[in-house]
């Protein structure tokens, strides 16, 4: 039989990228503790204010001008163009929203003689911010839940907890690199690891189903081997998905603009970690636990006991 044949021995080194998983799952909460998050002001609450010149223009003077200005925590950066710049506030109980962008236009137009363009203002109070906060990390958890319970009924308990451990260490990883980096985290890149869940499910789900088809095809190999047959049979697919998925993404990055850079870091780390998660963490983790050819048999039906002699 062809799925027989010679086949690249993923599982032996299963336990050695399992304690490299572990290390990298360590340092990215010993980041997060310590570090933290660079939250935007999606969730801290602020001012965004987007204005376009005639002309391309620096950005340093315009933070200097800000900072002198009494915004000191201001970040100024380029989206789209050079001729396009993006001023993000954080929380003053002092000014409401037209006095702020008052005194930011007034302090643009003091650092450059082109003309100004106000294209919007947006406000996020703290209280909206703290909901947001809240909101967002339940979404995660209930969409990991959710996952939980479908696997586990699609599928088996072990595979199940194979799965959430996978997507665990994807989501782990991925706000580790966030914070070591100290890359903006808003709204959007709460979107991508949502996204990063999404896509990491899939690719296991469909080695898992692959698992199990063979479980039941191939009658005189251990569980590790008809894993490993399973994690070979579904490689292109899943190297040939990731490949095509990234470069849209590389795309993204390079050719997006600065306002879309978060989004696009957080979907290339967590494709990247969940090509590799699906490979080794969840097959490791199901074996791990004992998944076995009885687990996955369809079960007899009576007609079918009856009719034996």
């Amino acid at each position: 039989m062809a799925i027989l044949s010679k086949q690249i021995d993923f599982m032996r080194l299963r336990m050695l990228w399992m304690t490299i998983s572990g290390l990298l799952i360590l340092g990215s909460v010993v980041s997060l503790a310590t570090l933290k998050l660079n939250v935007g002001i999606d969730f801290t609450g602020g001012s965004i204010i987007e204005v376009g010149y005639s002309q391309p223009v620096e950005l340093e003077p315009i933070r200097k001008a800000l900072e002198n200005g009494g915004f000191k925590d201001a970040i100024v950066q380029h989206f789209g163009s050079a001729d396009d710049v993006l001023i993000r506030l954080v929380p003053d109980k002092t000014k409401d929203k037209a006095e702020i962008s008052s005194e930011i236009i007034s302090l643009l137009k003091s650092v450059s003689n082109s003309e100004i363009d106000v294209r919007r203002v947006d406000f996020v109070g703290p209280q909206v911010g703290d909901e947001l906060t809240e909101d967002g990390g339940l979404a995660v958890l209930y969409s990991l839940i959710a996952i939980l319970v479908y696997v586990a009924f699609r599928f088996e308990y072990r595979f199940s907890l194979g799965a959430v451990a996978a997507l665990i260490h994807d989501v782990v990883i991925t706000l580790g690199v966030f914070s070591l980096l100290q890359l903006n985290f808003d709204l959007s890149v709460l979107a991508a690891i949502l996204a990063v869940i999404g896509y990491s499910l899939n690719d296991t789900i469909v080695v898992f189903d692959r698992v199990r088809e063979n479980f039941r095809k191939i009658r005189k190999k251990s569980p590790l081997e008809v894993v490993n047959i399973s994690i070979n049979q579904t490689l292109s697919r899943t190297l040939m998905t990731s490949f095509t998925t990234l470069l849209v993404l590389f795309a993204l990055f390079f050719l997006g603009g600065e306002v879309i850079h978060a989004f696009s870091t957080a979907l290339i780390v967590g494709i990247l970690v969940g090509t590799y998660s699906s490979i080794y963490i969840a097959s490791t983790a199901a074996l791990l636990l004992g998944i076995s050819r009885s687990d996955l048999l369809l079960p007899e039906k009576d007609g079918e006991d009856m009719a034996r002699p």
